[in-house]
């Protein structure tokens, strides 16, 4: 029986922050949690041509902090500004607070984001692009780029429109998901055919992350053993 982790659910609060941060009260808890769903759903929605793959929150007191991963700032910030204005005041509308920070982060490598990558393949075959050719050139793109060390794309669904829903998965380089010392990018996608829905997911490995970053880490004995 297979057991399988979320590579990044299996390094927060280790070697990978926490996409949320912030503290709060019993009472309050579930309201945050509600307003951080929201924020990333309406940027996801309305923004996500902007390829953005990553939303952070912080809160401190009553100030709220949105960080926002994109590989095209230009088109999310927009003419004179006028697009990420009115995307600012459309999130102080959702969390009901109008001290509320928006913070654009450029994306440099956009190859080596998991997310991007996932998505891009999920387009394509939305496309009708034949599914093995965009798996091929997609990973080769990717090991093009200095940094990528493996990368693994694993699609399943009714490909080419067969009538059994199958899977097809192709990799390069080295993709070590067991250890904590990994830093893996990965992504989620979806594309929504005439035939049906066909998942995209997609591991990229980065090296291992900086030694000050793991020093101080309860895991760190455990894993220099296993390694």
């Amino acid at each position: 029986m297979g057991q399988k982790v979320h590579p990044t659910g299996f390094r927060v609060g280790i070697t990978e922050e926490w996409r949320s941060r912030w503290y709060a009260t019993k009472q309050d808890f579930g309201k945050f949690l509600v307003q951080d769903h929201k924020i990333r759903e309406h940027i996801k929605k309305n923004y996500g041509f902007a390829a953005i793959p990553e939303v952070e929150i912080e809160r401190r007191g009553e100030n709220i902090r949105v960080i926002v991963q994109t590989a095209r700032p230009g088109v999310l910030i927009g003419k004179k500004g006028a697009k990420v204005d009115k995307l600012r005041d459309d999130l102080r509308d959702l969390a009901g607070s109008a001290d509320l920070e928006l913070k654009i982060k450029e994306i440099s490598k956009m190859e080596l984001n998991a997310q991007l990558v996932a998505e891009s393949v999920a387009e394509q075959l939305q496309r009708r692009q034949s599914f093995r050719r965009t798996l091929k050139r997609s990973i080769q793109t990717t090991m093009q780029v200095p940094g990528a060390l493996g990368c693994k794309i694993h699609i399943g669904g009714r490909l080419g429109g067969a009538e059994m829903a199958r899977q097809e998965k192709q990799r390069q380089g080295r993709i070590p998901l067991s250890t904590l010392r990994a830093h893996i990018s990965y992504g989620l996608a979806e594309a929504h055919t005439t035939y049906g829905t066909i998942g995209v997911k997609c591991w990229i490995y980065l090296g291992e992350y900086p030694m000050a970053k793991r020093r101080g880490t309860a895991t760190d004995g455990a894993d220099a053993k296993a390694g």
